[in-house]
């Protein structure tokens, strides 16, 4: 007796994503924790999981990543987009140690930060706010690099005005040259950024699907509402707004390199993001799972170690 016997009729199937198929599902997270490396057909044959003992160790490496990247593009005389997301954090500290340690700086970095907590109008918080994503960047990364830090005129942040004008800023960049790449977390609902599962069924195809740059005032799943009361918000619903904005597939899946993380274990054995993991894995490319068209992209996603499971029964 498990979901699959026991879906129909009951309260859960109302809130399972439509599309989402509970047999499949059940296959993407039955597999051993070894096969987790094992390259599937729809792989792009520069992708690689990354798998991660500890948290600071995963955040070393995200954060090495990210540097990288900028260093590279900087050695190039190239300029850089980052579309950065607030969720995982831990890299960011690491990112200011390494380009301080390099003393390189981000004149040539243009941020885009991917969502922002929103009303039904796409109206968002002021930046002060402690939980906007623009105050979280402001402390995590673009203060604490000082005077190696990106521009404030090359900080876009998802704002009711600005978020429309991302498609249009990174077109006319990458016009120029400059190299796109992907900072992501997985989501509970696997969402990348916050282009929730249920937006699949306002498209009539794939293909119109992966056209959209952005969405205002996204209305959040449940169950993102959930991950996030235990990730970001110390379990308390009343704190957290039912709407995000977010930028869409086609800015998501037009970068040149991806760079994710998944880090979502808490403790005693507790986690909530392994299902996430084996479906953004597994599942194979469908639009009702956003995560699952990263794997057809170059690049890396660092990944904690007990995410691969086994994800079985563990009563705590």
């Amino acid at each position: 007796m498990n979901m699959t016997t026991t879906l129909a009729g009951s309260n859960f199937s109302k809130v399972l994503p439509e599309g989402w198929d509970i047999n499949r599902i059940m296959e993407c997270v039955s597999n051993s924790p070894e096969s987790v490396f094992t390259p599937q057909s729809f792989w792009n044959k520069d992708f690689r999981p990354v798998i991660c003992s500890n948290l600071e160790e995963f955040g070393v490496y995200m954060g090495h990543e990210i540097a990288m990247q900028i260093r590279q593009t900087k050695e190039e005389g190239r300029e850089l987009i980052l579309i950065l997301p607030v969720g995982p954090m831990g890299m960011y500290k690491w990112v200011v140690y390494f380009l301080k340690q390099w003393n390189v700086d981000c004149k040539h970095v243009y941020g885009f930060n991917m969502d922002e907590w929103s009303d039904a109008e796409g109206n968002t918080l002021p930046a002060s706010d402690p939980a906007a994503f623009q105050n979280a960047m402001i402390n995590a990364l673009y203060g604490p690099l000082g005077e190696l830090t990106v521009p404030e005129s090359q900080r876009n942040f998802a704002t009711r005005n600005n978020l429309p004008l991302y498609h249009e800023k990174i077109k006319a960049l990458k016009a120029r040259g400059a190299k796109q790449v992907l900072v992501f977390g997985i989501g509970r609902m696997c969402h990348i950024a916050f282009w929730e599962p249920h937006l699949a069924k306002d498209y009539a195809t794939q293909e119109d699907w992966m056209h959209v740059p952005h969405r205002l005032g996204v209305n959040l799943h449940p169950f993102t509402i959930e991950q996030n009361a235990i990730t970001s918000f110390r379990s308390s619903w009343p704190l957290i707004p039912c709407y995000a904005n977010t930028i869409g597939p086609a800015i998501l899946f037009a970068s040149d390199y991806i760079i994710g993380g998944a880090d979502g274990i808490l403790s005693r054995g507790m986690q909530w993001q392994g299902m996430s993991l084996w479906m953004t894995l597994r599942y194979g490319p469908d639009m009702h799972i956003t995560s699952s068209f990263i794997p057809t992209m170059p690049g890396k996603l660092f990944f904690m170690e007990e995410l691969a499971g086994p994800l079985c029964a563990d009563t705590n």
